[in-house]
């Protein structure tokens, strides 16, 4: 069984900062390159940022770039993304899940809920 739990969104204004965590469990984390993705009401899932298994490699959209962290600690099975600088635009539901080809493939958490105001 596959789970991953996404946690840490909430209610912020603009310029504030928020920690998401995504804990995994049922698979090989520590093997498995993770990713952060989201989606906002009436838009397509968006590309966040991603880390490889290790942690020594990490990739991030233009948006995030700059504004958005990216670690993990395999140690606990967790995947973290810390949100500094926030927007209005970045207001959507935060998801984590593996990279093609890992265990958590496809395998998606219930999201946690990141909303900015102006």
């Amino acid at each position: 069984q596959v789970q991953l739990v996404e946690s840490g969104g909430g209610l912020v204004q603009a310029g504030g900062s928020l920690r998401l965590s995504c804990v995994a469990s049922g698979r090989d984390f520590s093997g498995s390159d993770m990713a952060w993705y989201r989606q906002a009401p009436g838009r397509k899932r968006e590309f966040v940022a991603d880390i490889s298994a290790s942690g020594g490699i990490t990739y991030y959209s233009y948006s995030a770039k700059g504004r958005f962290t990216i670690s993990r600690d395999n140690a606990k099975n967790t995947v973290y993304l810390q949100l500094d600088n926030l927007k209005p635009e970045d207001t959507a539901i935060y998801l984590c899940s593996g990279r093609s080809g890992t265990d958590f493939d496809d395998e998606w958490g219930q999201g946690t809920q990141v909303n900015v105001s102006s």
